[in-house]
């Protein structure tokens, strides 16, 4: 989790909200990294969790991402579950719940929904505080600027 944070404090320098985001293999090494990109890159996917599984993808060659974690410093969103999802991802770990678009247990739950052919382990609330507290300086200088 203190790597996704790390990426996520990059994310305000270029605009975006600091959510940041790793897929770790099998033996605990990071495949790959991810920090939103939206606003960066003009991107509506451009969420920390996709571009994370995106290169992850790369490093292994194949979209099957099982036997690897996916760890998030914000409860995924819909799409970001969908995606660790069909990515057979074996976990989902993530830091502060999102209770506005959270799809890992807030509004939805996606990755534990018993119709589908994959459910990854859920470990939700590390390191909630330090998550948290990222997004809150954000949002916070973002309306003192108006």
């Amino acid at each position: 989790m203190r790597e996704a944070l790390a990426e996520a404090e990059q994310a305000p320098h270029t605009g975006d909200v600091p959510i940041g985001a790793v897929v770790i293999d099998e033996t605990g090494r990071i495949l790959a990294r991810g920090r939103n990109i939206r606003e960066a890159h003009a991107d509506p996917v451009g969420h920390a969790e996709i571009v994370a599984l995106q290169g992850a993808a790369r490093a292994r060659g194949t979209w099957r991402l099982d036997g690897c974690t996916l760890v998030v410093t914000l409860e995924p969103c819909a799409m970001c579950a969908g995606a660790a999802v069909l990515a057979r991802v074996d976990r989902i770990v993530f830091g502060a719940f999102d209770p506005k678009a959270g799809a890992v247990g807030s509004l939805w739950d996606i990755p534990r929904d018993q119709r589908l052919n994959h459910r990854p382990e859920v470990v939700p609330g590390v390191l909630p505080d330090e998550a948290a507290a990222l997004l809150d300086y954000f949002f916070a200088s973002a309306r003192s600027v108006r």
